[in-house]
């Protein structure tokens, strides 16, 4: 708590290191990959706190950390040149740990920023040649998080992973996990050329629903979408990324009559910018006339979906106080939640909660809801 004012954080990162995650690792990883060993790989991913990790991740999809960058207006990258690192855009760098799968770490922060309540995207490290593998990473994931989340469990919450190329096995996750405290929405990995709207997905949605969580978009910037047009410029695909993957995601989300199928399903979207959010509801109402190649007999306009209760997007704090007043006058203040980024680079840490109090223009019942109430609203209570 800031102020008085309870701070739910809905856009935060958890990747455990190697030696964390190992342990929750079924024997038939090393049965798959004997030499497993060889594909941990000790970095400074964020430019801080150096640990190791596994990284399968080879050649395509490798993203602006990956890619051999060009600087726009040059021909061609630079002789020599490396991936880029971010620029870290707070005032202190997170407590060593914190990320990597220290509860206490992690707790110190959030009690240095005032947030009550932190909501986690887990990372794991996906692209094994053997998709069997990823199967076993994802529910590795869900045994260290049922541990880390509960071990301060009136803090921390996250989301289940789930992964199109295994949708039996991904429902199984849900309906194991679902009810546990900690369990607020379900991420989903699909594939390149795989839809989100695809009807295969049927049972994902339905233990969705069932389970009472949160389908949540997460942008992130490995395989980014539109990569066959950023000419290896990771300005470009950093800028764009972000907003133009889940602005993808609702237009499918809304405009496959998901909303309408399910009726209690809810979506977010976290770390996509939200300043966009008026401007593509009135595109996309727009559109869906112009063109339609929509779900026939939808039964709400495309703003009225975005605008329903079910819809709920996490702020960026560098689109600031002007934007969050200006979607919520335009499409309600119930829609937007605070958001930190804590603990990647392009967080505030520790002064995120704190740059956010200090936007006048927002009324207090307005305040409460950025920073509490919507979000209790998608996630749940603690």
């Amino acid at each position: 708590m800031r102020n008085q004012v309870k701070v739910y954080d809905v856009d935060t990162h958890i990747n455990p290191s190697a030696d964390v995650l190992e342990p929750y690792l079924a024997s038939i990883v090393r049965e798959l990959i004997p030499n497993l060993d060889e594909y941990k790989v000790t970095t400074a991913p964020m430019g801080y706190n150096t640990r190791t990790s596994f990284n399968f991740r080879k050649g395509f999809g490798a993203g602006m950390y990956g890619d051999i960058p060009r600087v726009l207006g040059e021909a061609a990258p630079r002789e020599g040149a490396k991936p880029p690192r971010p620029k870290f855009m707070g005032r202190n760098f997170p407590s060593p740990g914190g990320d990597f799968g220290d509860a206490k770490a992690r707790i110190h922060d959030m009690d240095e920023e005032g947030i009550d309540i932190q909501m986690m995207v887990p990372t794991i490290p996906g692209g094994a040649e053997n998709p069997a593998v990823d199967l076993e990473f994802i529910r590795a994931s869900h045994r260290f998080l049922d541990d880390f989340c509960n071990s301060y469990p009136q803090r921390f919450k996250s989301v289940l992973l789930a992964d199109a190329r295994f949708i039996e096995e991904s429902v199984a996750e849900i309906k194991r996990w679902g009810r546990c405290r900690w369990a607020a929405g379900v991420w989903l990995d699909l594939p390149i050329d795989f839809p989100l709207d695809h009807p295969d997905l049927n049972p994902i949605w339905t233990a969705i629903e069932e389970e009472g969580l949160c389908v949540v978009h997460h942008s992130f910037a490995t395989g980014y979408p539109g990569y066959r047009d950023l000419w290896k410029n990771p300005f470009l695909g950093r800028t764009a990324n972000h907003p133009w993957s889940a602005m993808r995601t609702v237009a499918a989300f809304f405009g496959s009559g998901i909303m309408d199928r399910y009726p209690t399903i809810r979506l977010c979207i976290l770390e996509s910018g939200f300043g966009w959010l008026p401007f593509w509801a009135k595109r996309m109402d727009d559109q869906v006339i112009y063109l339609g190649s929509v779900a026939e007999d939808l039964q709400h306009t495309m703003s009225e979906y975005m605008t329903s209760g079910r819809f709920f997007a996490g702020i960026v704090l560098h689109e600031g106080e002007e934007m969050v007043k200006m979607v919520s006058d335009l499409l309600g203040d119930h829609i937007l939640m605070f958001g930190s980024d804590y603990p990647h680079p392009e967080c505030r840490f520790p002064d995120s909660v704190d740059i956010t109090l200090s936007w006048k223009s927002l009324a207090p019942d307005r305040l409460k809801k950025l920073m509490w109430e919507n979000a209790a609203r998608c996630f749940g209570e603690p």
